[in-house]
């Protein structure tokens, strides 16, 4: 489910937490690296989770509008639609996501008021007004309408983003990419599949015994920390007049990650590196990194090809 860009920024952060900590033991930092990816799974339920506290709420609303004084037509016979929505029974009543929100013991109790504001946010918005007054009663529908609330009236919210930002400051990074795991799960969902439906997995090959996307994190982990020395070395005599002590430690880290890469990925087009991390230059180093990181890429490659350092299995992965 997580992008191999993703996965490159998340070993981008650990290296720089590792070198920042004077951290010696490599696989700490391992674990500590998987631990936060595993985490932006637990970030994913909570948002599930968030779905059906507000669904709860709502609920909740229209039985209490039943029980006033003089209650209108509308108190007692309500608009269900929304808290009859397919999509949102059949994910609350998914066991793994069951299983998964009882082990991390997540409750919204406490945080009434954060889900009252958002779901008057919710009630206010086009999507939600057209929704209730619309004749179409399909389970697409139902899916739709998820999603817009979700991007429109959740997302969005500052308060929630705080709230997570409290519970995990490292969630303030992960946050846009747990929404975008849980729209992928409700696209996933068919009105067929049944409470043993399985959740889409953080990692592509989490189901098979080789788990290349976890190989692939470990690996160029280790091995950019371990090559770290050297490569800060070649890229030091290709900086002229400029100390590499004065560079961006950030442009140091991207740099090394490119050039592990590129020696220890034999699959992975040199194009693909190459662009990878200029792109990912842009928002985790300064301003003018993308050039200096571009530039420098061409250099060091140029040597490390003389001295049959890269070895790429496959047509059209050198050039």
């Amino acid at each position: 489910m997580l992008s191999r860009r993703y996965l490159r920024i998340k070993v981008l952060q650990s290296i720089y937490a590792f070198i920042q900590s004077n951290n010696d033991r490599i696989d700490v930092g391992e674990r500590q690296l998987l631990t936060n990816l595993n985490k932006i799974f637990e970030l994913y339920i909570h948002q599930i989770s968030l779905l059906l506290a507000i669904v709860n709420f709502a609920k909740q609303r229209l039985e209490e509008s039943k029980k006033k004084y003089f209650p209108t037509e509308n108190d007692i016979n309500p608009n269900r639609k929304f808290v009859d929505n397919r999509f949102i029974t059949q994910i609350g009543e998914n066991r793994e996501f069951q299983k998964k929100e009882d082990s991390l013991k997540i409750s919204w109790k406490s945080e009434e008021e954060l889900i009252r504001r958002i779901y008057s946010n919710i009630r206010q918005s086009n999507d939600f007004i057209e929704y209730m007054n619309s004749p179409d009663e399909s389970y697409k529908a139902d899916k739709e309408i998820i999603v817009k609330i979700f991007m429109n009236c959740i997302a969005e919210s500052e308060s929630l983003q705080y709230y997570f930002e409290e519970k995990n400051i490292n969630w303030v990074v992960d946050y846009p990419t747990s929404i975008m795991m849980l729209i992928k799960t409700i696209n996933s969902f068919k009105e067929s599949d049944d409470e043993f439906k399985a959740l889409p997995k953080l990692f592509k090959s989490e189901e098979s015994k080789d788990n290349e996307d976890v190989d692939f994190i470990i690996r160029l982990f280790r091995k950019s920390i371990l090559n770290r020395e050297e490569f800060s070395k070649l890229i030091s005599e290709k900086v002229k007049n400029w100390e590499i002590e004065r560079l961006a430690i950030m442009d140091i880290i991207i740099l090394v990650m490119a050039m592990t890469e590129m020696i220890e990925f034999p699959s992975i087009p040199i194009k693909v590196t190459f662009n990878e991390y200029i792109d990912i230059s842009k928002n985790y180093s300064t301003p003018k990194s993308k050039v200096f990181i571009n530039g420098m890429l061409d250099k060091l490659f140029v040597d490390l090809k003389e001295n049959n350092r890269i070895t790429k299995t496959g047509r059209g992965l050198i050039e």
